[in-house]
């Protein structure tokens, strides 16, 4: 059961990161290589939107999934 926590745990930090990255435009983070692709191919902008739904969508199940852990119907 641990394993599961850890698991959610990872999912809302890395949701986190790209949420807060895509927030204050972080230059280190757009400019990785991962990254690079989709800035040269929809703008930075669009990136920065993309990346903020991501990383929502990350939180956003790893809060889920925490709470029907806490049910018991996972």
């Amino acid at each position: 059961m641990t394993i599961h926590y850890i698991i959610q745990t990872i999912f809302v930090a890395v949701g986190l990161l790209s949420l807060l990255a895509s927030l204050f435009d972080w230059d280190w983070f757009f400019t990785t290589q991962n990254t690079r692709f989709i800035v040269n191919k929809v703008g930075r902008k669009r990136a920065r939107i993309c990346y903020a739904t991501l990383g929502f969508l990350m939180m956003a199940t790893g809060i889920f999934f925490f709470i029907l852990l806490q049910k018991g119907t996972f």
